[in-house]
């Protein structure tokens, strides 16, 4: 049976020695699909729902204003006489009641001091009142799926690091949570992918450990560079040389929903540091006992001397405590007995 062969979804062709890198580090896709018929590849409410925040309400405002506006033009299309009762002098002028009569409509405020005049000026209320109810439940329904919908905040250190590890190299990089929800049964793919004659490769990596079933604190992974990894005897110059990339997938569950959450990140060889090794990131033990880690230090490095550093800060982290962590009062240090 031939084995499958190992494609992440990019294709294998390259596109040049300029090529963007596949993923980017907040997660995002650089390769595009064209071609589409723009009406069936539109997907309005997916994008509201994907957008950062500052771009929705950006939309929002915008959108808001605009339909304001036109309501507005079409009053003052209609005459001077299709609003009545309350002076244009006080209100910027006819342009300016006409607006903000729009705005009390679409808003269903009414104040009462402008009023319609004529059947006309009534069947374009009518159709803003209309359209006012629509837009504020589909843009309540949009803004309530945005918070409901889980995502991860997961962050990655800044450099990936290649350093010493048990008698051998590894590549490493460090994650943390950066919400304060809990994530649970998390889960690491690490996918190694380069140029290698005319085509680009991919490979999945072998970690030290693939899943942890809880995140509170930091989670160090590493790749062991051993004779079988596929960047055995690279160095960083071969890095840039085949254009690598390391592509980064952690699923979990986020315990408040109840739900599968995803997030994506990858380093380039820039990015990626060699002869490094991450700085401690647990502060001492306090009084009460309590870990703590600093989220302030999850990409600092300091340079590693070969055979100095035998563990990572994840799975052996007990050496980082010692002399840490006070002893309790009226507490014997074995069994904890007063």
């Amino acid at each position: 049976m031939n084995d499958e062969p190992k494609d992440l979804g990019f294709g294998s062709v390259i596109g040049g020695v300029n090529e963007q890198r596949l993923l980017n580090r907040d997660g995002t896709f650089n390769p595009r699909r064209r071609g589409l018929p723009f009406l069936s590849s539109l997907s309005l409410y997916h994008y509201m729902l994907t957008i950062s925040w500052p771009r929705f309400f950006g939309y929002v405002i915008v959108g808001y204003i605009a339909a304001n506006l036109l309501f507005a033009a079409m009053y003052l299309s209609l005459g001077a006489d299709a609003l009545v009762a309350a002076s244009p002098v006080a209100m910027g002028g006819t342009f300016g009641r006409a607006f903000f009569f729009s705005v009390e409509t679409l808003a269903t405020i009414g104040y009462g001091n402008v009023t319609p005049n004529g059947v006309a000026s009534h069947l374009v209320m009518t159709v803003e009142s209309l359209v006012g109810l629509l837009m504020f439940a589909l843009g309540t329904g949009i803004l309530f799926a945005r918070f409901s919908r889980p995502t991860a905040a997961v962050m990655f250190s800044a450099r990936a690091v290649v350093a010493p590890y048990r008698g051998v190299t590894a590549f490493m990089f460090r994650t943390a949570n950066g919400r304060s929800n809990q994530l649970v049964e998390l889960e690491a793919k690490v996918l190694f992918s380069r140029i290698e004659g005319a085509v680009r490769k991919y490979d999945q990596l072998n970690l030290e450990r693939t899943r942890v079933v809880f995140f509170p604190l930091s989670w160090t992974i590493v790749h062991p560079i051993d004779e079988k990894s596929p960047m055995y005897a690279l160095t960083a110059e071969d890095f840039a040389e085949k254009d690598a990339e390391i592509m980064i997938l952690i699923t979990g569950t986020d315990e408040t929903f109840s739900q599968t959450v995803h997030a994506r990140s990858s380093y380039k060889p820039d990015e990626i540091v060699f002869g490094h090794r991450f700085l401690d990131i647990y502060d001492p033990i306090d009084e009460s006992g309590i870990v703590s880690i600093d989220v302030r230090k999850l990409s600092d490095t300091e340079p590693a001397e070969a055979g100095e550093w035998q563990h990572t800060s994840t799975w052996h982290h007990t050496g980082h405590f010692a002399g840490f962590a006070p002893t309790r009062r009226g507490t014997n240090s074995r069994d904890g007995a007063k």
